[in-house]
């Protein structure tokens, strides 16, 4: 069976564009595999079968932000922006389990942009779905209170009333510093919102740490 019977988003593609495609080789990607550093170029369009790759912004002191996460029928704005506009990658990718993907090299991405509208659809669809989750993470870093998306994250990534996590992980997802995470941490656990653990926070009021998690206002 042809591996674009299990790419999202690509239905429909033309016969012609399959052909070309489907001799491309199924790449297995363990977890902690990175697949591209700062200061890199782009090599080709990278189609997620199966896993999930999280790309993070890495600044001056090491400090990192996590930028989004790849799925499957998701796209790297930053492999789009390198085969595009031939800039260089600002970010680092890393598997974060195992995966499954296909590398379509940077001139057989090109040409495919210029002759099949199915794929270029898929292409810009995924490019304007990503940079608006990015105009979110950049809204909320800038706007919103570390409290606030403190408890935001805690409630969206919680699995059976708990967050198995370092507080360098959170600070992480959340774009600030692991010193930050843990005096919020230790607030939120004074007010029985939560309790903390080695590795995992235990939401204790949900709904005290949702009113958290509305609240307006940078800080």
């Amino acid at each position: 069976m042809s591996w674009l019977s299990r790419a999202e988003g690509l239905e429909g593609i033309e016969p012609g564009t399959a052909a070309r495609l489907e001799n491309l080789p199924v790449l297995r990607l363990p977890k902690g595999k990175v697949l591209f550093c700062p200061g890199e170029a782009a090599r080709g369009f990278t189609i997620l079968l199966g896993g999930r790759v999280e790309v993070y912004l890495v600044g001056p002191t090491g400090r990192e932000i996590l930028l989004y996460a790849i799925e499957p029928g998701q796209s790297c704005v930053q492999s789009t922006l390198g085969l595009l506009g031939g800039e260089d990658y600002t970010g680092e990718a890393i598997t974060v389990t195992d995966c499954e993907a296909v590398l379509i090299p940077r001139e057989s991405f090109l040409s495919l942009m210029d002759s099949s509208p199915v794929f270029r659809r898929f292409v810009f669809g995924a490019f304007a779905t990503r940079l608006q989750a990015i105009m979110a993470l950049l809204e909320r870093v800038a706007f919103q209170r570390v409290e606030s998306r403190l408890a935001a994250e805690l409630l969206a990534s919680a699995e059976d009333g708990a967050v198995r996590a370092t507080h360098q992980e959170l600070a992480t997802r959340i774009g600030t510093a692991r010193e930050v995470v843990s005096r919020r941490l230790d607030v939120l656990a004074r007010g029985g919102m939560v309790r903390l653990d080695r590795g995992l926070v235990t939401i204790e009021d949900a709904e005290a740490l949702a009113r958290v998690a509305a609240t307006d206002g940078a800080g």
